[in-house]
């Protein structure tokens, strides 16, 4: 089984980083950031999600267009040369 790891962040570092946090803003100011990265996350969850829908309604939509027709140009060949008087 694959161990996540965030490279050289490991549980001592996440505790002392927590101990900052608990230090620079108090108890009671945690639960209220805690809950503001939660939304924040949650908002850029449901917009990339969003992006995702719109660019796979858009690849549907190419593929349900039938091709262009082709252009006919007419050749020199069809093209009548009349002298002008």
């Amino acid at each position: 089984m694959t161990n996540l790891t965030f490279g050289f962040i490991g549980g001592p570092e996440i505790m002392w980083i927590a101990i900052v946090v608990l230090v620079l803003f108090g108890a009671k100011k945690v639960p209220e950031l805690m809950k503001g990265v939660g939304t924040g996350i949650k908002e850029f969850k449901k917009a990339s999600r969003d992006v995702q829908d719109e660019f796979q309604r858009t690849i549907d939509e190419g593929a349900n267009q039938s091709p262009p027709a082709p252009v006919v140009r007419p050749t020199s060949d069809s093209v009548s040369h009349s002298p002008k008087a």
